[in-house]
């Protein structure tokens, strides 16, 4: 009798504590997820304050605009002949990763069995599963090919380091930022807005978005859409 007594004693006391610790643990797990919760929003704010120092995307790369106008890449080829120590050849890849809407890594990787000197072709073969095509090569881009290639007979690359092999795309898009530093340009320059400016400058011309898609190589045309939005020809024939 006595025994059943200090049984129900001790497993009331063994109750109470049970449950008061049950609630100190609800307790502390509510402060931890509290605590959690501040913390990732403390260091979301944080990752928004710094995106703007840290290093940009392709995207965002510079807020004020995302491509290059016609004359600006002049002013950046300008620039590379007077003073890059390679200034033909600086000039040369600018202008043909400009009129043929290359990524850095495809006009680093074009190699002279894609160049029709005397047709005057261009065999442009795509990265990230765009399509391939032909295009024509004009004639001041023919003379500037044609010594490069008098000055480097034997190279397989188009365009090639002291070292002898291909420029590598970081190489090319050190060159294009020192280049808009070097011209003066109010904005940070990268390489892929060379292709942006190239794509404006064709939809700016009035050319049909189906012929623009196949010539940047877009997969998809929502890709393409982009620089006939922003023409600002578009709407030259409204309120005539």
């Amino acid at each position: 009798m006595q025994r059943g007594k200090i049984q129900n004693q001790i497993s009331r006391i063994f109750a109470f504590l049970f449950s008061s610790l049950k609630e100190k643990f609800q307790s502390v797990r509510k402060k931890t997820i509290i605590f959690l919760v501040i913390l990732a929003r403390r260091a979301f704010v944080v990752a928004n304050q710094t995106a703007n120092t840290s290093t940009p995307t392709i995207e965002t790369f510079t807020v004020k605009r995302r491509y290059l106008t016609e004359r600006e890449v002049e002013q950046l080829m300008d620039t590379a002949r007077k003073l890059s120590r390679h200034g033909h050849r600086d000039a040369t890849m600018m202008l043909v990763a400009y009129r043929h809407v290359l990524r850095a890594c495809e006009v680093c990787s074009l190699e002279w069995h894609q160049v029709e000197l005397d047709q005057g072709r261009l065999h442009v073969r795509r990265a990230k599963r765009g399509t391939p095509s032909v295009h024509p090569i004009r004639g001041d881009e023919i003379r500037a090919l044609r010594r490069l290639r008098r000055e480097n007979p034997t190279e397989a690359y188009v365009f090639v380091s002291e070292r002898g092999g291909p420029i590598s795309p970081m190489g090319f898009h050190h060159l294009i930022a020192w280049l808009g530093k070097a011209a003066e340009l109010p904005f940070a320059v990268h390489p892929h807005m060379l292709r942006h400016a190239c794509g404006f400058k064709l939809a700016n011309d009035g050319h049909d978005t189906r012929s623009l898609q196949h010539y940047l190589g877009h997969k998809n045309i929502q890709h393409t859409v982009r620089y006939t939005e922003l023409s600002p020809d578009r709407f030259k024939e409204f309120w005539r």
